[in-house]
């Protein structure tokens, strides 16, 4: 009868003293990284740089896009609604009466500049300041129907933008667009603020 030749499995073949020896040998004559990985690491790393500082750019202009929409209220008509008082009026529009301690937080603005701007917008006929039902001693602000036809108005106009400029963008983008937005504003959310914006960098 023919012998028969058992060939070794790769678990017995591991553990016998030469396969040891071996690989004991292969690990200690291993390659460093080639200079081809190398290149390529610092060509990924310097692509991601550069991607970086053209979203600096980008935000750095939309930031001051920004600031020339503000600075444009100086230069409204006296029945017109300045961007900082339609901000205060979406606050009034999406949470209900408030008072003028409250909307000066969630604006931004000193408790003096929301109550200038509160008389203002009463004046012309979008909110109206009344004493509190829970607490009679708290004058707090609310939309009139006038107001909130406003808001509607303008909320419609800049959608109808909002839409135009992304159109086109894929739901994959518009993620990756809110995350990166997301984590900008908890970047400058203590950022004191001012006329630049002191991260972005700066334009040639």
């Amino acid at each position: 009868m023919a012998s028969r030749t058992t060939i070794p499995s790769s678990s017995a073949a591991a553990k016998s003293p030469a396969a040891t020896a071996s690989a004991t040998a292969s690990t200690a004559t291993a390659k460093p990284p080639s200079r081809a990985t190398k290149s390529r690491a610092g060509a990924d790393q310097g692509e991601w740089t550069e991607e970086l500082d053209e979203l600096g750019h980008a935000f750095r202009r939309v930031f001051r896009s920004l600031n020339r929409l503000r600075g444009r209220d100086t230069h409204l008509g006296g029945s017109e609604i300045s961007h900082a008082q339609f901000e205060l009026l979406i606050e009034l529009y999406e949470r209900g009466e408030l008072p003028a301690g409250e909307l000066a937080a969630a604006a931004r603005l000193s408790p003096g500049t929301v109550t200038e701007m509160l008389e203002h917008l009463a004046e012309q006929g979008h909110v109206e300041r009344v004493r509190s039902d829970a607490d009679r001693r708290v004058v707090v602000s609310r939309l009139t129907a006038q107001g909130a036809s406003q808001i509607e108005l303008k909320r419609a106009a800049w959608q109808e933008r909002w839409t135009r400029a992304l159109e086109g963008m894929g739901s994959r983008d518009l993620r990756a667009a809110t995350r990166v937005l997301e984590r900008l504003g908890a970047a400058f959310e203590d950022a004191s603020p001012s006329g630049e914006c002191p991260s972005a960098p700066k334009q040639e």
